[in-house]
C-alpha cells in the first residue's frame, strides 16, 4: 500500500496484493485498487472489486481492463495520470 500526494497537490493510493489461490474472478491471483484523486474526487480509478473483474474507471465512466501484469497496471495507471494531466482525457 502506498499513498502519496503529487506535484500539483493531488493523491494517488495504490494497494496491491497477492490472494492466496486464484479465483473466478481474479485469476491472476491479485487483488488491486490504484486511485488518482482531484478535489477528493476519483478522477482515475483501476480495480478488480469482488464480482465486477477487472476493470478501471475514467473520469467516472468504467471499462473492463486486461490485466497482464502488476507493472503493466502500475505502468497504465501512471500513464492515465500523465494523460489526464495534459488534458488529453
Amino acid at each position: 500500500h502506498e499513498k502519496i500526494i503529487d506535484e500539483i497537490g493531488n493523491t494517488i493510493e495504490i494497494t496491491m496484493w497477492q490472494l492466496p489461490r486464484p479465483s473466478t474472478d481474479k485469476p491472476h491471483g491479485y487483488k488491486y485498487s490504484l486511485v488518482y484523486v482531484v478535489e477528493n474526487t476519483r478522477v482515475i480509478g483501476y480495480d478488480n472489486a469482488e464480482g465486477k473483474g477487472d476493470h478501471r474507471h475514467i473520469r467516472g465512466k468504467t471499462e473492463l481492463y486486461k490485466f497482464v501484469s502488476l507493472k503493466k497496471l502500475a505502468n497504465d495507471f501512471y500513464r492515465d495520470i500523465e494523460r489526464y494531466k495534459r488534458g488529453e482525457i
